[in-house]
């Protein structure tokens, strides 16, 4: 059989519908407990969807069928095709079970695609691709399709990982960065491969870091998706960053959001530049009046008491003191650990009052 008639010219064939099961035609270890699943309609139907979404799998593991959502890591504009890629987690079940069992040839019946976290619709923007783990599948699938529009793309692409070997599409991004100059990728490990030489970052992502890789950040449309912590960690820094969360996007790592009426909406403290506060200095019987924006360490000069530091955004640690009462809105560069966190300490130089707080200065 021919290409020609396994696959009629896409304006003679239509759109898939899920009312057809797929067919699973190739499987590829991509990292430990990472597989991507490729699958085609056997009718020859192409897939229609947006770089971004996701498709729900019937998967028939023993005691009867589960369904579990998988984004799709390959790009619309390569449509006789679908990739979806996951990690087996400790307790997966159904990832578990296709990592086992799927081979080509096999069916699967499907629900989608689906998902609001998708390109926007307007062309020529900068963006920054922010992930970690497997929920670099989206941001590979967006990548892809504005690579393969043709023009130059503008992304920032920012991926982190435990280690190089858990670097999901690492060989892929490379080579496309290789080809498109404006495709600047940032790998972030936390520790090294044994055998093996890292020379990109080491150690968690920090808002220093991402300065450092997106000068030019506030102008990117940002997406982002993740661990819940990870995604909070990125929206702290954003913050802190006086980015516009406008244009801040992000995907659960668990569970995709198909609508916008279902769309998590994100109490994150934002210190606001017109909201009264007060600083507490318990050791030094002094109280100063402030505002959300202003830092511990800068109310504590100008109220003439000294707190030693060093390099002012959160990196050296020097300016570490203990908060008895209140909260403050933190974003630090590595220059504290949670450990010292959870026993009530804060960095003075990168802490945000929010309210009355009072620290032993």
């Amino acid at each position: 059989m021919t290409i020609q008639t396994q696959f009629p010219q896409l304006d003679e064939a239509a759109a898939w519908s899920d009312e057809e099961a797929l067919e699973c035609t190739m499987v590829v270890p991509e990292a430990p407990n990472v597989f991507s699943f490729t699958f085609r309609a056997s009718s020859g139907a192409w897939f229609r969807y947006r770089a971004g979404q996701f498709v729900t799998l019937e998967i028939p593991v023993p005691g009867g069928p589960v369904h579990r959502t998988y984004t799709i890591s390959s790009s619309p504009s390569r449509p006789l095709s679908l990739t979806i890629t996951a990690k087996a987690q400790p307790d997966s079940v159904g990832t578990r079970w296709m990592m086992d069992n799927l081979k080509p040839g096999m069916r699967l019946r499907a629900i989608g695609p689906a998902g609001i976290f998708t390109l926007p619709r307007t062309a020529s923007r900068k963006y920054l691709f922010i992930s970690a783990g497997s929920g670099i599948t989206p941001m590979m699938s967006m990548t892809e399709f504005l690579f393969d529009l043709g023009e130059a793309p503008d992304i920032c692409f920012v991926t982190c990982a435990r280690r190089p070997s858990e670097l999901i599409f690492r060989r892929r991004l490379e080579s496309m960065a290789r080809r498109a100059p404006g495709i600047r990728l940032h790998l972030v490990v936390g520790e090294d491969d044994p055998f093996d030489v890292w020379t990109g970052y080491r150690g968690q992502l920090s808002q220093l870091m991402l300065g450092m890789m997106a000068q030019d950040y506030l102008e990117r449309e940002v997406f982002c998706c993740g661990p819940e912590p990870f995604m909070q960690a990125v929206r702290d820094m954003l913050i802190g960053m006086g980015f516009d969360m406008g244009r801040y996007h992000q995907e659960s790592f668990q569970a995709p959001v198909e609508s916008k009426a279902d769309a998590p909406v994100h109490n994150d403290v934002v210190p606001q530049g017109d909201a009264a506060a007060e600083l507490v200095f318990a050791a030094s019987g002094v109280t100063a009046p402030c505002m959300e924006t202003d830092t511990v360490l800068s109310v504590a000069k100008s109220s003439g008491l000294n707190i030693p530091s060093g390099c002012t955004f959160g990196v050296c640690g020097t300016c570490k003191v203990r908060k008895s009462a209140g909260e403050v809105h933190m974003v630090h560069n590595g220059g504290i650990s949670q450990a010292d966190i959870d026993a009530g300490f804060i960095l003075a130089c990168c802490s945000h009052p929010i309210g009355r707080v009072e620290v032993e200065v």
